[in-house]
């Protein structure tokens, strides 16, 4: 019951209810535990057609998002969905790692704050909402996870601040506020120190030769953190 309790506040984060909750199970069953107990099948092959399926849903999202991007620009946002660390992230706000199936030394070595192992895990959940309920199920559920981050990609290199209050509106947070830290150096050659701050989420500081631009280096700083962007994605 406990068990059951527990998938019913995962699937409400997916915005999908499995009608075999066996194949939910199995995947955030990790491959750990082959071998140690009676698991009939790990997450590895959903997580291999999950991870078709997420790279297929995110190119379609991305067309419609952005008509106009070059072939070249598509690619650069496809990679950053999509990368590990973009992954992992998407399973650490669904709270992935309370539910996974591990051995017991790979979870007495953190494997629930494992970014490879969440990643993996929220790759097995869509590749088997994709073979339950089929593509446009699979699709909606990443539209639902990726969207707010997709989004943010076109805006950031132009405008940091905007890229970060769309990424925010977007999982249902507080509006960012920024506060001036610190001002130093001669006045024709001044260098300000900013800090973004949203509630529920650890602030971020930035630097730059104007108020404006610390502002904008702090929100960078804060979507380098959250998985948005890799460092050195986006420079202002």
């Amino acid at each position: 019951m406990f068990k059951a309790r527990k998938y019913k506040e995962l699937e409400k984060k997916l915005g999908y209810r499995f009608r075999n909750e066996a194949l939910l199970a199995r995947a955030l069953t990790h491959s750990s535990l082959r071998g140690t107990r009676k698991v009939r099948e790990d997450n590895e092959r959903l997580e291999f057609v999950g991870d078709r399926v997420l790279g297929l849903a995110v190119v379609e999202m991305l067309e419609q998002i952005y008509p106009d991007a070059t072939e070249g620009e598509l690619a650069r946002h496809l990679n950053r969905l999509v990368r590990g660390e973009a992954c992992a992230k998407v399973g650490r706000d669904l709270g992935l790692g309370d539910h996974l199936m591990l051995s017991e030394s790979e979870a007495g070595s953190g494997g629930r704050l494992k970014s490879t192992i969440l990643a993996d895990a929220v790759e097995a959940v869509l590749g088997a909402i994709f073979l339950e309920a089929g593509f446009n199920k699979a699709r909606d559920v990443v539209r639902h996870l990726w969207q707010s981050d997709a989004g943010a990609l076109g805006q950031a290199a132009a405008d940091p601040k905007s890229a970060l209050q769309e990424w925010a509106q977007g999982r249902g947070l507080a509006l960012p506020s920024y506060v001036e830290i610190a001002r130093t150096g001669p006045d024709h050659a001044p260098h300000f120190t900013a800090e973004v701050r949203i509630r529920g989420k650890a602030p971020a500081q930035g630097e730059g030769a104007s108020k404006r631009a610390a502002e904008q280096a702090a929100a960078i700083a804060l979507l380098e953190r959250e998985g948005v962007f890799a460092k050195g994605d986006i420079k202002v």
